[in-house]
């Protein structure tokens, strides 16, 4: 399973890379262009940095939950998310389990996001390091203390708040699409508390 899992990974990086050919650096290199260019919502406004990488975080994890929704709605998206839900375990291995098409296409996504928002770089390494790091805390197998639980899914993704999205059966699975912040699904009506 794990070698499974690692060689999607894999693929996912060699497949990346080749988009890099034609789009260097991705949505890094994008961010950079489109500050070099001037293109872009923050690049007109001149808003204080920290206010511009708050609100850049929160839109790109916003775009994110709504890509999971649509990806779990629309069958040929469906087709491709099925790999990551295909692993009957659930690990932190399960985090970096995408087909590379989608992943691709997730890419594509965030840079015509950037090119739109022109959010400065650093705003999209923070963002990619925050989702990746919380995808790969909520989909370990851990199990916190609920008290912690109930406090860290007011606001992040926790293991035990995720597994429902895991489920088998599609009444549980279409709920709790957020890989880094929570509120999105209880501002959309997708929360699932347990399963």
């Amino acid at each position: 399973r794990w070698l499974t899992n690692w060689g999607i990974s894999i693929a996912n990086v060699l497949a990346l890379r080749a988009l890099a050919l034609g789009l260097p650096l991705l949505a890094v290199g994008a961010a950079l262009d489109a500050e070099a260019q001037g293109w872009g919502l923050f690049n007109q406004l001149g808003w204080p940095l920290w206010l511009e990488m708050a609100l850049a975080v929160l839109i790109f994890d916003f775009a994110i939950w709504l890509q999971h929704l649509i990806t779990h709605k629309v069958p040929l998206l469906w087709r491709l998310h099925r790999v990551h839900h295909a692993d009957v375990d659930f690990d932190v291995t399960t985090a970096i389990r995408f087909h590379p098409v989608e992943i691709a296409l997730s890419m594509l996504l965030k840079i015509g996001l950037v090119y739109l928002l022109g959010p400065a770089a650093w705003a999209v390494v923070i963002f990619e390091v925050l989702l990746n790091g919380t995808a790969m805390f909520n989909h370990a197998n851990l199990r916190l203390p609920l008290g912690l639980d109930a406090a860290l899914r007011k606001v992040l993704v926790t293991p035990d708040m995720h597994r429902v999205h895991h489920s088998v059966h599609r009444h549980e699975h279409d709920s709790n699409y957020g890989f880094s912040l929570s509120p999105w699904d209880r501002l959309f009506r997708t929360y699932r508390a347990q399963p």
